[in-house]
């Protein structure tokens, strides 16, 4: 039989795959095949281990995103990307130097609420516009808000880009951690080409996601070094690793020049990229 801490970890890594995948596949999919595929695998999971079916209730059933849900995200993202909390610090820095200090953020793909507790509590001035696709992944951010007393600088939006109002433009925007689940290259432009028309012009834009060329060697060594985290931090074995691997595999990465491209073509200039880990980058630029 499994050990309970394996199966906590393999709930931990399917909780926030999957509540997370929904942050963006419902932009295209309805969000309730991907609650009931990730409701499904934890199910499994303790079925086949007999743990108590309260946790399987209370972190999936009823969605309950309480403050252990929130714990459980938040480890899980830091596992997959180590250097999480670093890379927010640097957008933190690069926000602050190009905007003003009452700025006007647009948060894209806000599900979890990271960007507004580590942004809101050091700029008290900022207000936000928090967007989601994913009811419980906003019902999530709306908890550290309200934790963080920041309910009344965000508002809350549960959809798409699309669905921002564009009677005002913005001092400046993020996209984290969730291009990479857009698997169409067109939409993928698409996305930044309609956050580009919700900025004023100079207004500094932050994008992080996982990327690379599937299938070099560059992109196996890196993947390799992944895998052989997870399995430091964790007790998974490394069947489990592989099947997770595949998974993740299943992602679209597309090598850097095409998101500086894309970026370019959006409608965005002064673009670098700040950040590097493994699989995940990150850019900067101005809206031009």
């Amino acid at each position: 039989m499994i050990s309970s801490e394996i199966v906590y970890n393999l709930i931990n890594f399917t909780i926030w795959f999957y509540c997370y995948t929904a942050t963006i596949y419902s932009w295209v999919k309805p969000f309730s095949t991907i609650y009931i595929v990730a409701s499904q695998q934890i199910y499994v999971i303790m079925k086949l281990t007999q743990l108590p079916r309260n946790g399987f209730d209370k972190m999936t059933n009823n969605m309950d995103f309480d403050t252990e849900m929130a714990t459980e995200y938040d480890k899980g993202v830091r596992r997959t990307l180590p250097t999480y909390d670093a890379l927010f610090r640097l957008v933190q820095t690069y926000l602050r130097k190009h905007t003003k200090k009452d700025a006007d953020v647009l948060i894209v793909g806000a599900g979890g609420g990271t960007e507004l507790a580590i942004l809101g509590p050091q700029n008290p001035q900022w207000t936000f516009t928090a967007v989601d696709p994913a009811a419980p992944m906003l019902d999530l951010a709306r908890d550290k808000a309200q934790h963080l007393q920041l309910v009344e600088r965000v508002k809350f939006i549960e959809g798409t880009i699309d669905d921002v109002e564009t009677d005002s433009l913005y001092d400046a925007a993020t996209f984290m951690l969730v291009f990479h689940f857009i698997q169409d290259d067109s939409e993928k432009l698409q996305q930044l080409t309609n956050i580009r028309k919700q900025l004023k012009p100079g207004a500094p834009f932050i994008l992080a996601s996982m990327y690379g060329n599937p299938g070099s060697a560059e992109f196996d060594e890196l993947f390799s070094l992944w895998k052989a985290y997870w399995l430091d931090a964790t007790n998974l074995t490394a069947g489990e690793m592989d099947e997770m691997e595949a998974t993740v595999r299943g992602l679209s990465f597309i090598p850097e020049e095409k998101i500086v491209a894309m970026l370019s073509e959006a409608g965005f200039g002064n673009i670098a990229k700040f950040f590097t880990t493994n699989m995940f980058g990150g850019w900067i630029c101005r809206a031009i």
